[in-house]
């Protein structure tokens, strides 16, 4: 099956299950109106930006919900938003309007909702724009590219008073609940160690070089605030991930999921005091440039450590999770291998309690929830705790990119009196040498311990380097505005 037509059994898959859902009543809750809408329409009408992946899944989360209607698409693929469009119209039987330009979109004064699913770059400054044109916002992770313009998203929703949610759909799923409440409950113990992981095994993207845009793109709007580069890989989609312009890496990517389970457990609300990262894109070259391999050391003044491991080669699972997060507790551990739940074993291992359930409409019905009672307090994941999971990961990648290559040995000196840094680095370098990369012969990224002050900004004596990669040079008109211009 070609690319194109997994593609469009992808959506067809993803309308077909929308329909059933409807038929046969799943997520009733779904249907119920619980307060009155303050919305002028008895429907509230949603526009989904960005509906090439992603945004597939936020069609049918409001799509399927009586209360909702999905009334506009946006794409900077015309062709995409048309297939799109005629999926939505056999669906659900009307047809969205559709739009290449956002700004064009949020014009729309019946409007009520903007989801937002477009690649990373574009996710702050679609949803600042959404929130100035007096719309709700469901907006994906990372909630931004950088530091700074996550903060500035929380401030445009304070300001105009809108409610926005983080696509983080754990925090909306009754077993993670479940389990994070047992943590905070005192149940496991105290609880000073989480520990990330993202093992995703992922192959090349193919060798770096000019590669044409296609034709039925806007490529413009689709660079929106990076540079309008030369396309450097060979697939304009979802490989932009593993480029610095666009992506954030697999820690941002994937791995901001399983980030704000852990700073969630831990009941951290801000960044942290030091962040130290090491690592590399190891196994291939490619025209990737973010690591495929990294460990991010996040520490707190409370005494807690946020420790979270990338994997993109071939792995086997640690304490039985992959992709997953691991909380250690003075009266035993809890494991969390998806975004439903959790085991709890005692300190011998054995099985203690499970906690399992939910799905991705938990998430949107949340949201729909909150923009009727319009209160932010009922969001379960708040554009706050968003921009704070998100802005773990940033300063995590701004040690790693600030990092000077060094040897196996030079690491494990450098470790060699913290014992679970050393335990983690030792996993770390076999986990190369499983892969035919041999740690003695291969130079590993090892970034500085930068020190974090309270105003989201580095101190010390790299702040001068560090700070100015907590935002970006935008490219106009597609500047996310400082705080002055909100």
């Amino acid at each position: 099956m070609s690319r194109s037509s997994r593609r469009d059994f992808l959506e067809d898959s993803l309308f077909a299950a929308a329909a059933a859902a409807m038929s046969t009543g799943l997520s009733r809750s779904a249907f119920a109106q619980e307060t009155q809408s303050s919305s002028p329409n008895e429907k509230l009408r949603v526009a989904v930006v960005g509906v090439n992946g992603r945004g597939g899944s936020h069609i049918a989360g409001f799509g399927k919900r009586k209360d909702c209607e999905i009334a506009a698409i946006v794409d900077v693929d015309a062709t995409v938003g048309m297939r799109v469009s005629q999926g939505i119209e056999k669906t659900y039987g009307y047809k969205p309007e559709i739009y290449v330009d956002m700004r064009k979109c949020f014009e729309d004064k019946s409007i009520d909702i903007i989801s937002i699913a477009t690649p990373n770059h574009w996710h702050a400054l679609s949803a600042i724009w959404a929130i100035q044109a007096g719309k709700d916002v469901y907006v994906e992770k990372p909630v931004s590219h950088n530091v700074s313009e996550g903060r500035r998203i929380v401030e445009a929703a304070r300001k105009y008073g809108k409610i926005v949610q983080t696509g983080t759909q754990s925090r909306s799923n009754p077993g993670m609940r479940e389990a994070i409440d047992y943590i905070k409950g005192g149940k496991l113990g105290e609880v000073k160690l989480a520990r990330g992981l993202c093992y995703k095994p992922r192959g090349p993207i193919g060798a770096p070089g000019n590669y044409d845009v296609p034709a039925s793109i806007n490529y413009d709007l689709w660079c929106g605030p990076a540079a309008m580069d030369t396309l450097t890989r060979p697939k304009l989609h979802y490989d932009w991930h593993w480029q610095w312009n666009y992506g954030n890496g697999d820690l941002g990517n994937q791995g901001i999921h399983q980030m704000d389970i852990a700073r969630w457990g831990l009941g951290e609300m801000d960044l942290g005091d030091t962040v130290t990262s090491y690592g590399g894109r190891f196994g291939y070259k490619d025209a990737g440039e973010t690591a495929n391999t990294q460990v991010c050391i996040h520490e707190y003044g409370s005494g807690n450590r946020l420790v979270f491991e990338v994997r993109g080669l071939k792995t086997d699972d640690y304490r039985g999770a992959k992709v997953g997060v691991i909380f250690y507790g003075s009266e035993g551990y809890m494991v969390s291998p998806s975004y439903n739940g959790g085991v709890v074993y005692d300190k011998d291992g054995n099985e203690v309690s499970k906690f399992m359930g939910g799905g991705d409409q938990n998430h949107f019905d949340n949201f729909v929830k909150a923009v009727r009672s319009r209160k932010v307090e009922d969001l379960n994941a708040d554009i706050l705790e968003g921009h704070l999971s998100s802005a773990l990961c940033h300063v995590g990648n701004i040690s790693y990119r600030l990092g000077q290559p060094s040897s196996s040995q030079e690491l494990t000196d450098h470790f060699q009196s913290d014992a679970e840094a050393g335990e983690t680095l030792d996993r770390f370098l076999k986990h190369l040498q499983d892969n035919q990369v041999d740690p003695a012969s291969t130079k590993i990224t090892l970034g500085p311990k930068l020190t974090l002050a309270g105003t989201e900004t580095f101190s010390g004596e790299l702040a001068d380097k560090a700070n100015p990669m907590l935002t970006r040079e935008y490219r106009a008109p597609y500047i996310v505005p400082e705080t002055k211009d909100l």
